[in-house]
């Protein structure tokens, strides 16, 4: 299982009326988390597209406990609990500074080679830098 944190001040712009934030966000600050992981094993999203390969998201579930206020300094815990082979899933989940859990959920991304529009393996270099956390699989 491969597993990541990244943090995140909440800006103004990211809450509504109430104060709270505005739901459609939490989808961004997944991305954000993602794409954070990716690069912390080597290799990012930028590179990836430079090989030839997309992700599309292909499903988003998202699970609200608490909210969000502006200025909280959030950590999402993003993991990776399955090999990735032409899909991979990240799960996450959103804590504030006090440590209370204010939100789960995942995305499903698939693998898509960009000249032939059509899923594909994960790239070599891709499958390389993700073995160390699977191994007993």
């Amino acid at each position: 299982m491969f597993t990541h944190e990244t943090q995140l001040r909440i800006r103004y712009a990211e809450t509504d009326k109430m104060g709270y934030v505005y739901y459609g966000n939490y989808a961004a600050f997944y991305e954000v988390a993602r794409t954070e992981m990716l690069r912390s094993t080597g290799i990012s999203y930028k590179e990836l597209e430079a090989l030839g390969v997309m992700l599309p998201v292909t499903d988003l579930v998202c699970k609200y406990y608490q909210p969000a206020r502006y200025d909280d300094l959030i950590t999402i815990k993003t993991y990776i609990k399955e090999k990735p082979v032409v899909r991979i899933q990240f799960e996450y989940e959103i804590y504030n500074q006090n440590g209370i859990l204010l939100n789960t959920g995942y995305t499903q991304l698939v693998f898509v080679d960009m000249a032939k529009n059509k899923p594909c393996r994960a790239p070599q270099i891709f499958q390389e830098k993700m073995e160390p956390y699977f191994r007993s699989e």
